[in-house]
């Protein structure tokens, strides 16, 4: 699986938020500063989870970014999706569900695809355990999947 940085800046950035807000509006350039992002990428990056509603935006003076939806109700996996990322081990474009074939130019299986498959579902279970809140605390991600 490849996680480009727009799955991995999103997360940043929204632990960024959960960290400093206190439930005041963060400005998007405190937090490309304090993630070393660049504010324009990041910009594309929260158009997508305000679309999403995992964020909400305030203009004006004291304005920016708060989460949309309380840290414990933001699933990783949730905000991955938001960005457009894909849990992808396969070349399969089949359903996920469906652990039959269709990654060979033939469509049949490779002789891998159950091992790839069955990854993405574990990595995807994962992602959707795991809450904002959790990343932000760090112990659970250690104790409970390690």
């Amino acid at each position: 699986m490849i996680l480009t940085t727009k799955g991995r800046f999103a997360v940043m950035a929204l632990v960024d938020i959960a960290f400093s807000s206190g439930g005041v509006p963060v400005p998007l350039v405190d937090i490309a500063k304090r993630q070393n992002i660049d504010p324009g990428y990041l910009e594309q990056i929260f158009i997508k989870l305000k679309k999403s509603g995992l964020v909400a935006s305030f203009r004006g003076p004291g304005g920016g970014y708060v989460l949309g939806v309380e840290g414990d109700n933001i699933m990783v996996l949730d905000i991955l999706k938001a960005v457009g990322e894909d849990v992808k081990m396969t070349r399969c474009e089949g359903k996920k569900e469906d652990l039959s074939g269709g990654c060979m130019h033939d469509k049949s299986t490779c002789s891998t695809h159950k091992l790839w498959r069955a990854l993405e579902f574990h990595i995807e279970n994962y992602l959707g355990n795991i809450t904002l809140n959790d990343v932000c605390k760090g112990d659970k991600l250690i104790k409970e999947n390690a």
